[in-house]
């Protein structure tokens, strides 16, 4: 057998007895890692990336300084410098690339896990809920509710009554038309005891004139038939 064949051969066993341990560690597992190991996994991978990029970083400056050193002296070595500095350049941008690529999974895992355990948790609340209201009875609390509004409204009515005046209750109208009179009758009882307004007399007043010279002259004549007739009689 060729050293092909058994190295073929070789790799066959071993992958074989390493995938039924993989599937053995499954069942063992209960189904993969969880999703914070697997977070944890991508993490390392991560960090152990980065490392790899800064020293590909520092391999290529040390390139190009013995490119930039051999390139009058020795040519030769200045050529192969820049070619490894050109095959350290393509594994910086293949680690770039994988570096996105396990960043992007990294997130998608964690806000895989996220609305996993939001969506847990409003399972949780959901149940609890209920259990609250699994002893409750709709028509129950329709018939409550009702009750409350009537208790409501009689209470109102209550308060109501109580706030309204007590006794018969009178037309405002009326009664300020009857204040109206007895203030008029009031201002007439006033005016009365106070003498009332002069009135206007109905007659003539008597002129200074010629009038006025006779009824003197008449009165002069009366007093001087009184003093004849008081002498006979004495």
């Amino acid at each position: 057998m060729s050293k092909i064949s058994k190295l073929f051969k070789g790799s066959s066993g071993s992958s074989s007895s390493s995938s039924s341990k993989s599937k053995h560690h499954r069942s063992r597992g209960g189904g993969g890692p969880s999703p914070q190991e697997a977070i944890h996994k991508l993490r390392e991978t991560e960090e152990m990336l980065t490392k790899k990029q800064d020293y590909l970083e520092k391999r290529i400056e040390q390139e190009i300084t013995i490119a930039k050193k051999n390139g009058t002296k020795n040519k030769r070595a200045a050529l192969q410098a820049l070619k490894r500095k050109k095959r350290l350049e393509q594994q910086l941008t293949q680690i770039d690339g994988t570096l996105s690529t396990i960043e992007f999974q990294r997130e998608a895992l964690e806000n895989s896990h996220t609305n996993t355990e939001v969506l847990k948790n409003m399972g949780y609340a959901a149940k609890a809920m209920k259990k609250v209201h699994e002893n409750m009875d709709l028509d129950k609390i329709d018939d409550l509710m009702q009750d409350i509004t009537e208790q409501q409204d009689v209470a109102q009515e209550i308060s109501n009554a109580i706030s309204g005046p007590f006794g018969e209750t009178f037309d405002e109208d009326e009664l300020l038309a009857e204040l109206e009179e007895l203030e008029q009758q009031e201002l007439e009882d006033n005016l009365k005891s106070m003498g009332g307004l002069p009135s206007v007399p109905s007659i003539k007043l008597p002129s200074a004139g010629p009038s006025h010279r006779a009824t003197t002259k008449k009165r002069v004549e009366d007093e001087d038939d009184m003093r004849m007739l008081a002498s006979w009689a004495t």
